[in-house]
């Protein structure tokens, strides 16, 4: 019994381990496998609140990896969490290092975007109200999706559909590149200034919930003061919470109905969302 426990042990990553004894919100899977960009890694699923009253506000939820590692079947538990709270929530996946370097899963995220828009309301989502969620790298996808216009633009959506963004853990100033992840993705950029999600902050950008663990040392905490301050100085609304003995993982862990009540950071994000999107 235990060399066969040990076995499945082996067979699933952390992440997938806890994916699959993580307790689940209610809600319901209503697309699996959609396809908004071409590939294996095209595909993304929703799921819905359990009862719906009249369009949601719609998530899209960009989990992290170093843009090298992820998958949307891992994520379900967040995304049970968020549709719960009344949000119709995608999860897609985007291409990953080394098939793609930047700008590739920026253009994979914008496709996901505009998936929703051409498909939220056929799911009682609302398309004119929606929000992008990341963690780690996923907030850095998150982050330049919602400040710079250029990656909806290309495919036909309007900028201003994103009504506001949250990053959690999520790097957002990081020049010069120094580490190795950073250097493969990021070091073929023509423009190294403008894949900085702090060099897009304005007045008009979409309110923006930034969330970090203070004990985190995979993306440092500078990361979100950086852009909370470059984005309050543009004279745009933002939230910053930085929340003590929480670590890279924590802010997005804290999501989950085995970790949320250790720490505020659900209620205190879904308190921003509503009182931005309803």
């Amino acid at each position: 019994m235990k060399r066969a426990i040990r076995r499945l042990l082996a067979a699933f990553s952390p992440l997938q381990l806890f994916a699959l004894i993580a307790p689940k919100d209610p809600a319901r899977r209503v697309t699996h496998a959609a396809r908004h960009a071409d590939g294996p890694r095209g595909g993304l699923d929703v799921y819905a609140p359990a009862k719906v009253d009249g369009p949601a506000p719609v998530a899209v939820f960009l989990y992290g990896g170093s843009w090298e590692t992820g998958r949307r079947q891992d994520y379900r538990w967040v995304a049970r969490a968020l549709a719960a709270q009344g949000f119709l929530v995608l999860v897609p996946d985007y291409r990953l290092y080394p098939e793609v370097r930047y700008p590739g899963f920026l253009e994979d995220g914008a496709a996901a975007v505009r998936w929703a828009v051409d498909n939220a309301a056929s799911l009682d989502g609302d398309p004119a109200r929606i929000v992008l969620i990341g963690h780690s790298a996923g907030a850095y996808n998150a982050a330049m999706l919602a400040l710079d216009p250029r990656w909806l633009r290309a495919v036909a959506v309007e900028p201003r559909v994103i009504r506001t963004f949250v990053g959690l853990s999520g790097p957002y100033a990081f020049l010069p590149l120094e580490s190795p992840v950073t250097i493969r993705t990021f070091g073929e950029a023509d423009d190294l200034a403008a894949t900085q999600p702090a060099a897009f902050a304005r007045a008009d950008a979409p309110a923006a919930f930034l969330a970090t663990g203070e004990q985190d040392t995979v993306v440092r905490p500078r990361n979100t003061r950086k852009l909370a301050a470059a984005l309050r100085e543009a004279g745009a609304k933002v939230e910053e919470r930085h929340y003590p003995n929480m670590g890279h993982a924590g802010p997005v862990l804290a999501l989950s109905r085995l970790f949320r009540g250790k720490s505020t950071l659900l209620a205190d994000m879904v308190a921003f969302l509503k009182a931005e999107v309803g």
